[in-house]
């Protein structure tokens, strides 16, 4: 990584692999609570099939490139977004296990994607992959960057995958919007493709959360879900400053590296794979 250039950032992939052995994760295990643990349950039974979209719409659109760096990047970007999928399908079947139905909601994002690219140009379908990779890269640095966001998942392997995830995604949340600028996309379409999936994203995350919490019987005991949906406002990623960071998307000329990255991922890169970092033992 270039810390004074990020048009000159190494994307690679890293050869690393989690297990989540039954017993080892608590039923409700984003701090014991009910809503964001469903939540979140829900955004990982997404990300395999909406890792492969990724990977497929900068694939067709690939072709365009001319700059060797950006070729490179997209390179990493996608051995990085095979791996992201693999690694949530792991996690998602645990998931499953534990009462989650991450395979339902793996199906049903399989069926979105594949309606996405019958109806939609190639360019189209990088314009909405780029406007997703912006939702995944807020997170991920708010993630990394909020103290409070770590504590809710304690220690656990689901901690230890989502800082490696968020990691990643912060290395390469500007290849889908470079490529896609590259193939000649314009900033109203690119602008329109995020107005379009933010409201479609929000609704799938309300909807399939309340879903899911039905099916939970720790959900029909009403202080506990009093205490849970009241604690929402206060979670670091519903920020008023995440969301800005979110919204900033819509600006002409927007672009991920408009804010600086490069000493969140310089702390965490030696953090967790330094030479005592945290997650070495996790590599392959």
């Amino acid at each position: 990584m270039n810390a004074t250039d990020p048009t000159k950032r190494v994307v690679r992939a890293r050869r690393i692999q989690f297990a989540y052995p039954a017993g080892t994760l608590a039923r409700h295990y984003v701090d014991g609570d009910l809503v964001t643990s469903h939540a979140i349950a829900f955004l990982s039974a997404t990300f395999p099939e909406g890792e492969d979209f990724f990977v497929r719409s900068v694939r067709r659109c690939a072709g365009e490139i001319t700059d060797p760096e950006l070729k490179s990047q997209v390179q990493g970007f996608i051995g990085q977004e095979v791996t992201h999928g693999r690694e949530h399908r792991a996690l998602n079947e645990r998931l499953q296990e534990m009462g989650y139905p991450t395979r339902r909601w793996d199906r049903t994002t399989r069926r979105v994607m594949a309606r996405y690219e019958r109806f939609f140009s190639p360019l189209t379908c990088l314009a909405i992959t780029a406007a997703l990779e912006h939702f995944t890269a807020v997170f991920a640095e708010t993630l990394l960057g909020d103290e409070r966001a770590q504590a809710l998942l304690g220690s656990t392997e689901v901690r230890s995958m989502l800082l490696w995830h968020a990691i990643e995604e912060s290395e390469h949340r500007s290849v889908a919007i470079d490529v896609y600028r590259a193939a000649g996309g314009t900033e109203r379409r690119r602008i329109w493709a995020m107005r379009g999936i933010s409201i479609r994203f929000a609704t799938a995350i309300v909807v399939n959360t309340t879903l899911s919490l039905l099916g939970d019987r720790a959900a029909y005991n009403p202080i506990r879900l009093v205490r849970s949906l009241a604690a929402l406002p206060r979670l670091p990623f519903l920020a008023r400053a995440v969301q800005r960071r979110v919204g900033a998307y819509t600006k002409q000329g927007f672009h991920p590296d408009d804010t600086d990255n490069t000493a969140l991922l310089q702390y965490w890169t030696a953090e967790l794979f330094g030479e005592k970092g945290t997650l070495t033992d996790h590599l392959r």
